[in-house]
């Protein structure tokens, strides 16, 4: 057996970290890539998310190192998410690759049927023990992984060189992907916390004073989490001297939807129902009640603006965008909604996030040509 499974983010360090940890063969397919979603585009149908496309491209490119079983989580509600696994598994049959997909969700509840999925995978090999010690493990890698991703949201609109940024992420990341230990975990988010106090020294952005806009990010999980699918729309708005955040972080959704709440993980999703209640009260699939939870949350945190973004075609995020419009009067904070597919370029989206940035930029500027004037005229200043 060589497993692979689909390309989300940093969900490869984990994944991969998990099957090394009991001795499975694992292919991890590369990055996405132009090449992914042209092989994957060629064989899903015109209608599929661009998550669909991007899946199938993954498991062609590891189907050439040699991969033969899929493994992917699953849904339940109405989203195609809960498809994918047979979805995925029949297109690729048909195209020749003869795949096992591994689906790991518990079937209609039971725990019992997901431990049964993750004995198949691990083998017959490893104890129960071994096996919880490994899942423990990478849980652990995936908390520390989102508390590193935390701490560059914070660096980038502070740092003086956008590069150094990039560079101590990338070095974390590899970090984290290489270690085989909690030691080594622990001290790759100090080395993280370590390298970014020594940038501070080289600009006046990490002084005290200097308060950069703050934005939310929500939407669809694959899509916030997968720098190709969002292009790049963390970085960016980083390089726009924004401190980003985001709704959903890996540990957060595993720890609640593969787990079943038994794991919280570095920022849990729980209380986003609550603050969707009075805007949507029920489950519509997705992610939908967590975005507009989440939105409420930021709105209420006093973030400067939010930007939802989901893939076309993408149905829960479709009912929460027609939401958004109330949640944006109500608290009177500025949301802009962002829609990706295999046609969208890094220039326009790059356009968009300037202007949406300038315009919550204009609010803070006004203040401070009025504080300039009210000096001037003696009545404004200390």
């Amino acid at each position: 057996m060589k497993v692979t499974f689909p390309h989300m983010g940093n969900a490869w360090i984990v994944i991969q970290t998990l099957f090394e940890s009991l001795n499975v063969e694992v292919v991890v397919p590369p990055g996405n890539s132009k090449r992914t979603l042209n092989l994957g585009t060629r064989l899903a149908p015109e209608s599929a998310c661009l998550p669909l496309k991007l899946n199938l491209g993954n498991y062609i490119e590891a189907a050439d190192e040699g991969a033969d079983t899929i493994v992917i989580t699953g849904g339940i509600g109405p989203c195609r998410f809960g498809y994918y696994g047979e979805m995925e598994r029949q297109i690729l049959w048909d195209a020749g690759y003869d795949y096992d997909v591994v689906t790991l969700e518990p079937p209609d509840g039971s725990m019992l049927g997901l431990l049964q999925r993750i004995r198949y995978l691990a083998g017959t090999k490893n104890s129960w023990v071994k096996i919880l010690k490994a899942l423990k493990f990478a849980y652990l890698k995936s908390v520390a992984l989102d508390r590193v991703e935390d701490l560059i949201h914070a660096a980038r609109p502070r740092l003086p060189d956008p590069m150094a940024t990039e560079e101590i992420y990338e070095k974390a990341k590899q970090r984290l992907a290489q270690t085989m230990t909690v030691k080594g975990v622990q001290n790759t988010v100090c080395w993280v916390q370590e390298s970014i106090r020594e940038c501070q020294g080289k600009g006046d952005n990490l002084s005290g004073g200097f308060k950069p806009l703050r934005i939310g990010i929500i939407g669809e999980i694959y899509t916030i989490l997968d720098p190709y699918t969002s292009v790049g729309i963390e970085q960016e708005l980083g390089r726009l001297g924004v401190e980003v955040d985001r709704s959903i972080y890996l540990s957060g959704w595993v720890g609640n939807h593969v787990f079943q709440g038994l794991a919280q993980g570095y920022r849990s999703i729980k209380s986003y129902p609550r603050h969707a209640k009075p805007f949507l009260p029920h489950f519509v699939g997705g992610h939908g009640q967590e975005t507009v939870g989440a939105a409420v949350k930021f709105a209420r945190e006093g973030y400067n603006g939010i930007i939802q973004i989901f893939p076309l075609s993408c149905m829960p995020e479709i009912v929460a965008a027609s939401v958004l419009p109330r949640v944006q009067e109500t608290y009177k904070v500025p949301i802009m909604t962002l829609i990706v597919d295999e046609h969208t370029g890094q220039a326009g989206m790059q356009t968009r996030l300037e202007a949406f940035v300038d315009l919550l930029e204009r609010p803070r500027l006004q203040r401070r040509i009025g504080h300039t004037r009210g000096e001037v005229l003696g009545v404004g200043g200390r």
